[in-house]
């Protein structure tokens, strides 16, 4: 397998672009029209189309001899489905947690090493926190992944973390992977993480998981809190902990619930 000189394999690389170009044509393209779009040569082309028409991932209409999406890729991205489950079902969680709160709510699932945010509710104050569902942000650098990272047993931990640069975005960001693994087995040891304007400055985060049905973290959900609001006491603390705590709970459970998925 050849390398592409930025660290990945050509083939892989021309495989995905060719994904990517059927998957914008819903009305499928030639093999000459394919040739034309993607600049590769003709032997390549005609290898990876034989291949992912093979396997099912491409199909070929043999009257129109245009190539499509096949089958597979939809079996593949259904594998993603339970997270448009999960989002649905949680955003009630996350909107009482709001109204006992009042403040910014949200949800986040654990990609390699990023927390991708799947579902949020907003405060009503005029200063709250600015995200957005589908932003992915660095795991280390916020309360919510330091949560998803806490449930990786200690081997994937180390091979994901092993190819992340970890810039400091405030000066209270972890910047090293013995801190942030010290930082992690408290986490595991008390139930929740903390991001105390590590990546956005003056923002104070609190997260907690959420489970599936094994018992597994399938996500963490974070209440998050300008310091202007918040003193950093401990009364203060536990009010949002109880908050997050009861609701995620009420969460995993109906998430684990056999007719949660039949929706």
């Amino acid at each position: 397998m050849a390398e592409d000189g930025i660290g990945g394999v050509k083939s892989a690389r021309r495989v995905l672009e060719l994904l990517e170009h059927l998957a914008e044509r819903p009305d499928g393209a030639t093999f000459p029209q394919l040739l034309e779009d993607l600049s590769l040569p003709k032997s390549s082309l005609y290898g990876l189309l034989t291949t992912l028409v093979d396997q099912g991932w491409a199909y070929l209409h043999e009257p129109t001899r245009r190539y499509r999406i096949g089958l597979r890729l939809w079996h593949a991205a259904q594998g993603f489905s339970q997270f448009d489950a999960l989002a649905q079902i949680a955003q009630k969680h996350l909107e009482a947690v709001r109204d006992e709160l009042n403040e910014t709510v949200q949800l986040a699932v654990l990609e390699g090493t990023d927390n991708v945010y799947i579902t949020k509710v907003e405060s009503d104050h005029p200063l709250r926190l600015v995200s957005h569902v589908g932003a992915r942000l660095p795991a280390y650098a916020t309360g919510l992944g330091k949560v998803l990272l806490a449930s990786l047993e200690p081997d994937e931990f180390r091979h994901r973390m092993s190819t992340v640069t970890m810039q400091p975005f405030t000066h209270n960001t972890v910047t090293s992977v013995e801190e942030l693994d010290r930082q992690l087995a408290t986490i595991r040891a008390r139930g929740y993480g903390e991001d105390e304007g590590e990546y956005t400055v003056g923002v104070y985060c609190l997260a907690v998981p959420t489970f599936g049905a094994n018992g597994e973290t399938i996500a963490a959900m974070s209440c998050s809190v300008p310091n202007v609001r918040f003193g950093g006491t401990e009364q203060e603390r536990a009010k949002l902990l109880s908050s997050l705590t009861r609701h995620a709970k009420a969460l995993s459970e109906e998430f684990a619930a056999p007719s949660a998925h039949r929706r």
